[in-house]
Order: C-alpha cells, then sequence, then structure tokens
C-alpha cells in the first residue's frame, strides 16, 4: 500500500503544470555594499502583483540577471549576510532594465534562505552539478537523530570522500560535534572540491551553517518517540531486543538590542540502547554452543547551544557561539562476540566556543578572523582486575581491561581570511593555526589478555590420545580457535600440566600484558596557509588557481606544497550556456593524528612496558609483570619511523554538466585519485625467514611508516530534477575501484617483508553506489521524504587465523588450492590451503566480497496552522530563478573556497535548498503558531542488510554474517539496520 501510495504521488506531481509568465521583460544590475564594494552571493528578489515571486544571487562580481519575465509592477528585495534587507517598491518593469542596489550594513537578523526551483548549469566554481545543498524542507529527510545524522551525511558525500570519510566543517570549523538538527541552516556538499582554501579532499566535504539571530522573537518545542513496538525484530535474536528513545528540545531566536540578536538550543535524548551479543561459547558439557543475547546498554545525551550575533559598527559583525554537551553510556564495549562481563561505562563532557568576526576594509577588501576552543574529557570505568580470554572470532570474555581511565583534551583554531576583488579576478588568501594538548591516563590491559588462535594440533582419540598413521608418525589437523580453547579447559579439568596442554593441540597462542606509568601527555600543531585567484576570463569561462602549504608538529615533514587548479567553460549557442565542461587538479595532504603520537609516547618500553608471549603454558595464572621482566619476555614497542611523511592524494576529475527541460540538469564526471605514503603499522622486527631477527634480539617493534600507495578510479553520474513546486528528486550512482596496500594506519601486513603482496582492493572498493532523495508534497498538505541508499558488497580479507610468520598478528592469509589437496578448505570464495609452502600462491588482501544493502527511510510530515497571519520576511519562501553558487556568504563562516570553477563534484546534484518557513521546523502554514506532525521510518522495507562475514579461517563462524550492517546506537550505519518508525511532535511560532 505505501509503494502504489508513493507511486501515485509522484506521477501526480509529475502531471502539475507549471507557469509559464509572459516572456517580455529583463532586469539586470549589480549589488555593492556601503564602500562600493561588490557583493557576491546576495539574494535578489522581484514580487510581482500576481504570479510567484522570482529570486536569484548574485556572482562572483555582484552582478545579477532577470530574464524574460512579465512586463508589471514589482517590489524589488535584496540582502545578505551582515546587510539590512534593501527594499524599493512599486517599479516599473517593462523591456529591458537596469538597477544597481546598495546595501546597508546591518545587523543579520532575517535568515536571506531561498528555494532553488530551477537548476541551472554555469561556470561559476560552487555550482557544480555535483554539488549538494540542502536547506529548508529538504533537510526532512535526513533524521534527527545526530548519529543516523552523520550516516546520512556521509552517505550523501558519496564514494569520493577519500579512505577518512568526508570532513566535516560547522560553521567553517573543523571537528566537534554536529549540532542539533533544529539548528541547521543549511549543509553543503561536494561543493568547488579544487579549491586552495580547504586542506582535505574537496569531493566529499561536508559544510554545516548554522541558524542566525532573528529580528522578532521566534523558537519551537519538539518531541521525538521510538520503542521497540514500533520496530522489526533483529535477525539475531528470538525475541524483540527491548529498546525505547525519547529526545525533546526546543530552541529560541530573537533581538537583544537593535544591534545584536540570540539563538538558544537545548536537545535532551535518553536512549534504552541494546546490544546484541552473537558469540560461540563452551557450555557447561564443553562442548561448542551457540550464545546469543541483547542486552540494554542505556544512553544519555545533553546539549545546550547559545549563540549571539552582534553588530559592532557600519564595518564589523561579530557572531560567537558556544556549545556544551554531556554524553553517558552504560555497558559498552559488548555486542558481537564480546560477552557481558567486558562492559564499561563511559562519561563525556565536551564544551566549545566559536567566534567570528567579519570586517570591511575597504571598497574591495573584506577580512574574517574565525577562532575556535574545545575542551573535552572522557571517563570510562570498567574491570581490569581478571584477563581477557579471546578466542579469535568465536568470544571474547573476561575483563574488559578499561580500568579507571581517561581522556582530556584542549583542541584550538585560528582562521584569517582576506577577500579581494578586482575586476574579473577575486583573489582570496589566508590560513589556519591549529593546536591540541592531550592528557590520557589509560591503564589499558594492566589485567593481561590470553589469545587463543587456529593452528595444526595432533588429531585426538576419544582418551585425549595423539592419533598415529601407518608408519607410527602422529596425525595432524587443521583446528579452530574454539576447539584449541575447549581441549585447554578440558585438559585442565583433567590436571594435566601447562606442557602437556601445549603437546596435544591446547594452551593460549599468545599473552599480552600491559604495565608501567598509565598517564601520557602529547600536544601537535599544524598550520595551514593559502593563495588563490578565481578569475572570470570570458563569459563562458573561468579559471581557478593557487596553492596551500602545510606542515605540523611531530614528524619532520615540512615541504607539503598543494597546487589547485580548475576550470569551467560553458559551451553552445547563446549566452545562456546549456552545457559546461568542468575539471580540475589538486593535492591533497592528510595530518598525522596525534593519537598515533601518543601511542608511540606510551608505548617506548620504558613508560610503559607491554609484554608479548608466544605460546605460554602459564594459562590461567600469569606471572607478574616484574617476574615476566625477569624472565627476559620479549617487549613490544610502539615508535614513528623517522622518514615518516604526510599522506598524500593527487586528484584529477573531468566531467561534462548539461541542462535538460523541466527544470532538469545532469552531470557526469570522472575522478582518478592516486595516494603515496599511505600510513600502515608494520613489525619491523618480525622473525627473518632463517630465524634472526633484525634488530638482534626478540621483541616486538611496531612501527608507524608512510610507505602505502592506493589507486582510485570513479565514474559519477548525477542528477537533479525540480519537476516542480511539489515534486523534485536527486541523486547520483558510481561505479568505483580501488586497489591499495593499506587500510589505514592500524593496517598491518600479512607478511612486514612482502609489501607487494598487500596490494588488492582497498576497504572502499565498493563497486556499485546509488542514492536517490526526493521531496514530494502530497494532497492534503502532507510532505514525503524518501532517502533510498544501494550498494554492491564491500571487500573483507580472508586470513588463516595463523601466525605463522610469528610477527605478533594473527592475520596471515592462506594460499589458493585444489579440492584434492590435504588440508584444503573449500569456501564459497574458493578453495584455500591455511599453511601456505614454498611457492604457493599467497590470496589478495581483502579477497572476499561481503553481502549487498539496499535500504529505503521514508518521512511524512503535516503541519496545522493557527493564530493570526504571521507577517514574513519578503525574501522568504520564494523560488530562485538562477541556482545559488554556493560556497560561504560574503562575510561569513565556512565559505566554499571563491568562486572559481572548482571541479565536477563527486555526490549527488542537491534540490538547491527549501524555503525559510521551515527555519524553526516543519512546514509553515503562514500561521503565527505551527505544529508539525511527522512520522520517519528508517529501512521501511525492512530490508536486512548484512554485516561482513567473519573472514578468519580458523574461527567456527567463518563466511557468516554476524550481524546487521549497523544498528541503533552510535558506531553503526542506522540507515541499513532492521525497520525502525520514528514519531515527532514539533511546535513552532
Amino acid at each position: 500500500m505505501l509503494e502504489r501510495l508513493i507511486q501515485t504521488i509522484v506521477v501526480c506531481s509529475i502531471l502539475l503544470p507549471l507557469e509559464a509568465p509572459a516572456q517580455s521583460a529583463s532586469l539586470k544590475g549589480q549589488v555593492t555594499d556601503p564602500s562600493g564594494a561588490v557583493v557576491p552571493n546576495a539574494t535578489v528578489t522581484l514580487r510581482g502583483e500576481r504570479g510567484k515571486p522570482l529570486s536569484t544571487r548574485t556572482d562572483g562580481i555582484g552582478r545579477y540577471e532577470f530574464k524574460n519575465v512579465p512586463s508589471g509592477s514589482y517590489t524589488v528585495l535584496a540582502g545578505a549576510k551582515g546587510f539590512s534587507i534593501y527594499r524599493l517598491d512599486n517599479f516599473a518593469l517593462d523591456g529591458e532594465k537596469a538597477l544597481d542596489i546598495a546595501l546597508t550594513v546591518g545587523l543579520e537578523t532575517q535568515e536571506l534562505t531561498v528555494s532553488d526551483n530551477t537548476n541551472q548549469v554555469n561556470v561559476s566554481a560552487d555550482s557544480n552539478v555535483g554539488a549538494l545543498i540542502l536547506r529548508g524542507k529538504d533537510l526532512d529527510m535526513l533524521s534527527d537523530d545526530p548519529d543516523q545524522l552523520a550516516d546520512d551525511l556521509q552517505a550523501l558525500a558519496g564514494p569520493a570522500a577519500g579512505p577518512n570519510g568526508g570532513q566535516i566543517f560547522i560553521d567553517g570549523f573543523s571537528g566537534g560535534r554536529l549540532p542539533p538538527k533544529s539548528s541547521i541552516r543549511e549543509i553543503r556538499i561536494n561543493q568547488n572540491p579544487f579549491s586552495a582554501e580547504y586542506d582535505r579532499l574537496g569531493f566529499g566535504r561536508i559544510e554545516i551553517f548554522t541558524k542566525p539571530g532573528t529580528d522578532k522573537l521566534r523558537g519551537q518545542l519538539f518531541a521525538m518517540f521510538n520503542d521497540e513496538s514500533f520496530n522489526a525484530r533483529s535477525p539475531f535474536v528470538a525475541r524483540k531486543a527491548p529498546y525505547q528513545s525519547r529526545m525533546f528540545g526546543g530552541s529560541i531566536s530573537g533581538p537583544l538590542t537593535k544591534k545584536s540578536s540570540f539563538t538558544l538550543d537545548v536537545e535532551r535524548r535518553a536512549i534504552d540502547e541494546n546490544a546484541i551479543i552473537n558469540a560461540t561459547i563452551l557450555d557447561s558439557n564443553l562442548l561448542p554452543a551457540s550464545f546469543s543475547k541483547a542486552v540494554v546498554t542505556p544512553q544519555y545525551r545533553t546539549a545546550v547551544i547559545p549563540k549571539i550575533d552582534l553588530q559592532l559598527n557600519g564595518k564589523n559583525t561579530l557572531s560567537v557561539r558556544y556549545s556544551y554537551s554531556r554524553v553517558s553510556n552504560e555497558n559498552q564495549g559488548i555486542g558481537g562476540f564480546s560477552l557481558e562481563s567486558r562492559a564499561y561505562d563511559t562519561r563525556d563532557r565536551d564544551h566549545s566556543i566559536q567566534i567570528t568576526e567579519t570586517n570591511i576594509i575597504s571598497a574591495r577588501t573584506i577580512n574574517e578572523t574565525r577562532f575556535q576552543f574545545m575542551r573535552s574529557r572522557l571517563t570510562q570505568t570498567g574491570d581490569n582486575s581478571i584477563a581477557t580470554i579471546q578466542v579469535l572470532d568465536a568470544f571474547t570474555g573476561g575483563g574488559s581491561q578499561i580500568g579507571l581511565s581517561s581522556n582530556q583534551q584542549n583542541r584550538w583554531e585560528l582562521h584569517n581570511i582576506t577577500t579581494h576583488t578586482k575586476g574579473a579576478h577575486t583573489i582570496k588568501f589566508g590560513g589556519r593555526l591549529r593546536g591540541s594538548e592531550t592528557n590520557d591516563l589509560s591503564p589499558q590491559n594492566f589485567g593481561g589478555t590470553y589469545t587463543f588462535a587456529g593452528g595444526q594440533a595432533p588429531v585426538l582419540d576419544a582418551a585425549l590420545n595423539p592419533v598415529t598413521g601407518a608408519g607410527g608418525q602422529a596425525l595432524f589437523t587443521n583446528i579452530s580457535s574454539i576447539e584449541r580453547y575447549r581441549r585447554t579447559e578440558l585438559l585442565r579439568r583433567l590436571g594435566y600440566s601447562g606442557a602437556q596442554i601445549r603437546a596435544l593441540g591446547g594452551g593460549a597462542s599468545q599473552y599480552t600484558v600491559a604495565g608501567g606509568d598509565p598517564l601520557a601527555t602529547v600536544s601537535q600543531a599544524d598550520v595551514g596557509l593559502f593563495l588563490l585567484d578565481d578569475w572570470r576570463a570570458r563569459p563562458n569561462l573561468s579559471l581557478s588557481y593557487g596553492v596551500r602549504y602545510e606542515t605540523q608538529t611531530n614528524i619532520s615533514d615540512y615541504a607539503n606544497f598543494a597546487p589547485r587548479i580548475g576550470f569551467a567553460w560553458g559551451i553552445g549557442k547563446g549566452p545562456a550556456k546549456k552545457t559546461v565542461i568542468r575539471g580540475g587538479f589538486g593535492t591533497f595532504f592528510d595530518r598525522f593524528s596525534e593519537n598515533f603520537t601518543l601511542q608511540a609516547y606510551r608505548f617506548n618500553g620504558t613508560r610503559q612496558q607491554q609484554y608479548i608471549v608466544t605460546n605460554p603454558d602459564f594459562y590461567p595464572f600469569a606471572p607478574a609483570l616484574a617476574e615476566l621482566g625477569a624472565r627476559q619476555a620479549p617487549l613490544a614497542v610502539r615508535q614513528v619511523d623517522g622518514s615518516l611523511q604526510a599522506p598524500r592524494i593527487y586528484q584529477t576529475a573531468i566531467g561534462i554538466e548539461r541542462q535538460l527541460p523541466r527544470n532538469s540538469t545532469f552531470a557526469v564526471n570522472y575522478v582518478f585519485s592516486r595516494g603515496t605514503h599511505m600510513l600502515r603499522t608494520r613489525n619491523i622486527n618480525a622473525p627473518l625467514p632463517g630465524g634472526e631477527y633484525p634488530l638482534g634480539s626478540p621483541g616486538v617493534v611496531y612501527s608507524y611508516e608512510s610507505s602505502g600507495s592506493m589507486r582510485q578510479n570513479q565514474l559519477i553520474a548525477n542528477f537533479n530534477s525540480r519537476l516542480s513546486r511539489r515534486f523534485s528528486f536527486f541523486g547520483f550512482y558510481a561505479l568505483n575501484s580501488s586497489k591499495g596496500d593499506t587500510d589505514g594506519a592500524g593496517s598491518l601486513p600479512a607478511n612486514p617483508y612482502d609489501l607487494r603482496s598487500e596490494w588488492g582492493p582497498t576497504m572502499m572498493d565498493v563497486r556499485h553506489r546509488v542514492f536517490v532523495g526526493s521531496s514530494i508534497t502530497a494532497p492534503v498538505k502532507i510532505s514525503l521524504s524518501p532517502f533510498f541508499t544501494a550498494s554492491s558488497g564491500a571487500p573483507f580479507n580472508i586470513t588463516s587465523g595463523y601466525d605463522s610468520n610469528r610477527d605478533s598478528v594473527f592475520n596471515d592469509r592462506p594460499a589458493f588450492a585444489s579440492p584434492t589437496d590435504p588440508g584444503a578448505v573449500v569456501t564459497p570464495w574458493g578453495v584455500f590451503k591455511l599453511l601456505p609452502g614454498p611457492g604457493d600462491a599467497i590470496i589478495p588482501r581483502n579477497y572476499g566480497r561481503g553481502p549487498g544493502h539496499y535500504t529505503l527511510n521514508l518521512r511524512l510530515s503535516r503541519t496545522w496552522g493557527f493564530g493570526t497571519r504571521r507577517e514574513q520576511n519578503a525574501l522568504m519562501d520564494m523560488p530562485l530563478q538562477g541556482p545559488p553558487p554556493g560556497g560561504g556568504p560574503p562575510h561569513g563562516g565556512g565559505g566554499g573556497g571563491g568562486r572559481g570553477p572548482g571541479g565536477p563534484g563527486g555526490g549527488p546534484g542537491g534540490p538547491g535548498g527549501g524555503p525559510m518557513r521551515a527555519m524553526f521546523g516543519g512546514e509553515s502554514t503562514g500561521k503565527r503558531f505551527n505544529l508539525t506532525l511527522s512520522v520517519s521510518a528508517r529501512n521501511v522495507l525492512n530490508h536486512v542488510n548484512l554485516a561482513s562475514p567473519v573472514g578468519n579461517l580458523s574461527s567456527p563462524l567463518f563466511g557468516q554474517s554476524l550481524s546487521l550492517a549497523g544498528g541503533f546506537g552510535p558506531g553503526g550505519e542506522s540507515a541499513a539496520a532492521n525497520r525502525r518508525i520514528d514519531f515527532q511532535l514539533r511546535f513552532s511560532f
């Protein structure tokens, strides 16, 4: 029934007639500030006596133009961030007329967002069709839940975001928690990807802008509810897991004085989350048994965010935003293979303040200074008094090894950006300086961890005696990790010694324990400087070129110059080009995280000692740390390679954008990325094939290196169609291939001395991705916002579960085999030999391919208005004649990096944003008060999206998916979990 209703609404909406006004007049002009400097990205609106209002935005040199509009009397309105609204009534428009508009500086009291109801391609940098801009009701398709919202944004960023996913900026600042969705004014994704203003890959850059204050008191209150009775059951539990989510909050905005305004957002969430344990354990008879259980993991979250906007004088404005959040989670660390005994609790407190000051220096020059300070403190409480028992890919029990841990971070960043306009050139330069200090208290693994892995073991008869062959030699077989653990526990009960247990195929495979000073402190700073020039060389050609320089502390790599260049060329007849060829090239650096420096500082062998004992015979009675030291047990230390360089990606893109009939655009882009100096970890003291240790004595030395590389090819087709005011849809399809020899700094090679064998699919190698979003106004004023994603399977690594090369890591890969080979393991992914011999072909990294996913989210809402009709700002709720060029407001935070040609865009072509009427939530009726009821269904079809299978061939669960590809809680892709239905009630005034 639901699918038929959606199909009916879509068909009816497409058939709605579009207005065809008389086309007999035009208007053009330029918008300037009080000093005479041009104002790019300003909104200009024509409101006639009849018909729809029309709006456009100024280009990079402040020009605007309306074409083919009916002759008549109009009200002309204009505005931009930091300026008062310009209004001219009874303007007679006929023929071709010109009107230059001079804005006056004023407090930003109104949000000047308008909807983009006609898509047009052009050569502006910020108008690449691949960019996605969401405003107003277009935000309705995204989840109100902050964790699910983050998942949605990463899905929208598409596959071109790079190995670390899309980078999120909030009001121009990096880092920080996502603000409540109710406080978000606009989201921009994949805009101007080759701008030198930004450090990370532009494809996948996510920019979030929060709402400003208003000149009249406005606000909203909302409540959202969900529990298990509205949700589908997970296929991994026999009964529905207990679950309930309660979220409520509100926002209020208004004037403080004539020159200042405020906004206050408050949000509270209480979630009776659940974690599903799905493991294989031993029953009371020491026989393997499946174990599945749902455990409640309560979570409580509070956020308070005030913001003040202030006009200091005629040329300076100031914005100050403070954010406080408090998060507490119980029973963390369990689920999947991890049993209840591993639970620990967390408490997190975050404070941040953001200050943005804008100064109009001269007629052509604007300067913006931004400063952010963040302080966070995370405490974790768990049990590290008993050892952890890790039976690889079967279960993990014992203590959590967290102890009483805490992590306090102080982070700050300072931006200064100057924009100077001269003729057809827009020159932008500036920089960012960031610093951080981390104080980390971690007694992790002070209780020790026993690891049981698969391997070769003697065949035992019913009396636990080794079975011999015809020649009297003992027979051996491959055993799983749970079988090794079973033999250990069984033989211990019978009184066997550790050495006897080892001889019969039992005993732990490895024991690790840490001790020493739990406190470690590190600091880090980085700087980025840039210079760019956006040049409108011809009306149909724009060029953008610039360079960025970056460097940081803690590594000795200082020559990080990143050139960027882009172009956009409009081809075809007539002044309004319907085809644009767009391309670019850029170098992008990534930073070496202070977390890796922290680990190297902590585990340097003196501050903390971490011992690794292979095949210990003392399970479960571990010797004291001092005794291990006296035995000269091998130490495990971490270090940063002295020649480590910052990872970098060279990216090239070329594409074609086409204007289609009925307010539609389509683009096809090819993106090639080449990564060098990619990070990995390698044990540089692993035994050589002859048994010698490169550093002379046994011990593990984990070294962070930048010896990795990657290649990625993508073909991305994106579309955007606004067929009518009632129906719009947009989306993308991506064909992707990504190969490399590392999956990040935590990735260790199977053979530390043969890195060539690591070349294979990366975790980004998802071959096909599809996204479609839509905004539909159905009969009886019901709004529908579907959100559909689909992808083919992601790769996963297939391992033997052994540590045959004694590098301390159980990630060795098997060799290819035939079914007739002794000990061959037949799987759906091929036939493998767990112990490769000389000359055997080792399978590539990430050789397996997991299941594909698809999910449909749907939001339905209805708004009722009551009270007197509210006087609205004339720039609200108006269709936009020309596409917004994007980028930051001329004096606002976090722009799109200039107004050059940018790049072809890597994700969906967006709808351009909805009306201002949704500034305080829900569809507005024009009345003073509005009440909105909405129902949001995630994975409405309840498609079972399975997580990647277990890839350990020595696991009893190899090849099985033991969880959904996500879950209700943090860290999962919630859109891909079982069906969930939320109800929300919102009151706004």
